[in-house]
């Protein structure tokens, strides 16, 4: 398979040739790599095909998906281009492999988050399931990108109450903004400021592995 995108897979390694498997995209923060978020879902490793992504973008020490012109401002143009190559990249992916295509999750942290909103809104039902970890919504996306339906979306939601980087308030606002769309929203909030505390992923791990099963 040729990829705009470097990553890391692994699937079931007790499977059925015959079974089709969920999905589940992750999308790191700025200046991370592709490994970062493998250890919060590897309690899930069996039950699905996990593709951990890595940012086109240089961004010491590791890297980034898009680059930002200021805060909650990324590059227009930058992130447009991002948000068409994952969606092909997850179209390609899941026509190679044995992948249920009614059952693909995505998750992300920060720069991975804010994607992982923006994609759902525009990929709608094709999309089972987010989880937004400490990001927000760009309002271009909000204002001017063509919306697919995600009154079917299973979302998670989570943010840190002294988040130093992205104020606590983005995330509020991106829960309002789904649930008003009609989503199916759960939202935490952790007294952390930005990251993951080890109750954040408890939480997520729990979301994630009901919806699996449905």
């Amino acid at each position: 398979m040729n990829s705009n995108f470097t990553y890391i897979h692994s699937s079931p390694q007790i499977s059925d040739e015959n079974k089709k498997y969920p999905a589940l995209f992750l999308l790191h923060g700025m200046g991370s790599n592709e490994n970062d978020l493998v250890g919060l879902v590897s309690n899930l490793k069996e039950k699905c095909h996990i593709f951990s992504i890595r940012g086109p973008i240089s961004q010491p020490p590791g890297y980034a998906f898009f680059t930002i012109e200021g805060l909650g401002k990324p590059h227009r143009a930058v992130f447009d281009q991002v948000v068409q190559d994952l969606q092909s990249f997850i179209k390609e992916i899941t026509n190679n492999h044995s992948i249920d295509s009614n059952k693909l999750f995505l998750l992300g942290f920060s720069q991975g988050a804010i994607l992982t909103q923006s994609l759902a809104l525009v990929m709608g039902d094709k999309i089972k399931g987010i989880v937004a970890l400490s990001g927000y919504i760009p309002s271009f996306v909000k204002d001017e990108y063509a919306h697919q339906p995600v009154n079917k979306l299973n979302a998670f939601i989570s943010h840190g109450e002294f988040d130093n980087m992205l104020p606590f308030e983005w995330g509020t606002a991106s829960r309002d903004y789904f649930l008003e769309k009609g989503a199916s929203v759960t939202f935490k909030n952790y007294p952390v400021s930005h990251g993951v505390a080890p109750e954040n992923q408890r939480d997520l791990v729990t979301f994630l592995d009901e919806l699996l099963l449905k």
